[in-house]
């Protein structure tokens, strides 16, 4: 080695480093180097987000979805509410007719599609606080909420002549109601106002379907009373009892339900299959089961909700004993009838 040149020795050294290099390759060196490589892009790789033009990945999301749906589905479907399929026969060629309602609450305006057959279908609803059993509304408040409530029907394309002013039978008791006849006087127009019974045979009027008058009855829960009717012998009986509102006069509730249960028993027995139900609590009471928007709500049994505010415990107290007095199990919300309807079903 101490004969060669320079030259010899660096050809010499390039030729071993080359040939130790080839046979690293050949005998695992590519494993080697994976091994040595980082690992933090591999599993960077694995956790990435599926995109939008990978069907395979996109597949694997609404899988996922759809399984996430099926056990919501499922879950749903352990709980699931009773049904009512009826479907009330549509208006032809109705015309538009409004109502405001002055009730105990509530000052509630509906507009609705009347033919010549009475068939009608309600085409809007406005709710809204009036205060009036506590006495708190003022002139101003009052007539400021019913001039809003006349503007936006005849915006609509209700006439002036067609709209129609009701008093609930629970509001007539209250001290400020006059508050409300006098406002509505000044700016001419006639206020109806209707006895327990009247209100009772009117709401029965809307809510009960012709098919169901001869097994059901119809109980209209309202703030300042409730009532309770159905059709016999080609009349219409109705009673009154206490309202959702009771117990701001100190009233207990064992006193409210042995009322309510004693009018609820003069039910006929064979009236108490269906019992249709409307009123403020009865709204509370279906809107946590409703299914989409249904016409339609079956409640649930008196004993599976679980309320808070005093108002809506009076009325579960009230649906429950007409539930026990009746043995009706199937309460039937009807989402657009309200007895100001029924009115105008009475109305040329």
């Amino acid at each position: 080695m101490q004969r060669l040149t320079v030259a010899g020795r660096l050809l010499i050294t390039a030729l071993i480093l080359g040939a130790a290099f080839f046979a690293f390759r050949y005998f695992g060196g590519n494993a080697a180097l994976r091994k040595l490589a980082p690992k933090d892009k591999e599993y960077s790789e694995s956790q990435t987000l599926p995109r939008a033009d990978d069907k395979t990945a996109e597949g694997a999301v609404e899988e996922s979805s759809a399984s996430d749906d099926k056990s919501s589905s499922e879950a749903s479907s352990n709980q699931s509410q009773k049904s009512f399929t009826f479907t009330p026969p549509e208006p032809q060629n109705g015309k538009l007719k409004g109502v405001v309602e002055m009730g105990a609450s509530g000052f509630n305006s509906f507009i609705v599609r009347i033919d010549d057959q009475k068939h009608w279908k309600l085409e809007k609803a406005e709710f809204g606080n009036s205060l009036v059993i506590e006495n708190m509304a003022s002139d101003d408040d009052i007539r400021a909420g019913l001039k809003s409530y006349i503007g936006k029907m005849l915006d609509f394309g209700v006439g002036g002549r067609d709209i129609q002013f009701v008093v609930s039978s629970g509001a007539v008791k209250a001290e400020g109601t006059q508050k409300i006849i006098k406002a509505l006087k000044t700016l001419n127009y006639v206020v109806n106002t209707v006895t327990p019974e009247q209100e009772g045979s009117l709401g029965l009027r809307a809510v009960l379907p012709a098919e169901y008058a001869d097994n059901s009855f119809v109980a209209d829960i309202g703030s300042g009373n409730t009532k309770i009717s159905w059709k016999e012998g080609g009349s219409t009986k109705a009673l009154e009892t206490y309202g959702a509102k009771y117990f701001q006069n100190g009233t207990s509730d064992e006193t409210v339900a042995t009322d309510v249960q004693a009018k609820a028993k003069q039910v006929p027995s064979d009236h108490r299959k269906t019992c249709f139900i409307i009123g403020g609590v009865p709204f509370e009471l279906a809107k946590s089961v409703r299914k989409g928007k249904e016409r339609y709500t079956v409640l649930d049994a008196p004993s599976a909700y679980k309320l808070d505010n005093a108002k809506s415990k009076a009325g579960l107290n009230i649906y429950k004993a007409i539930a026990d007095a009746t043995g009706c199990d199937q309460f039937v919300f009807d989402w657009d009838a309200n007895f100001t309807i029924g009115y105008l079903l009475t109305l040329k």
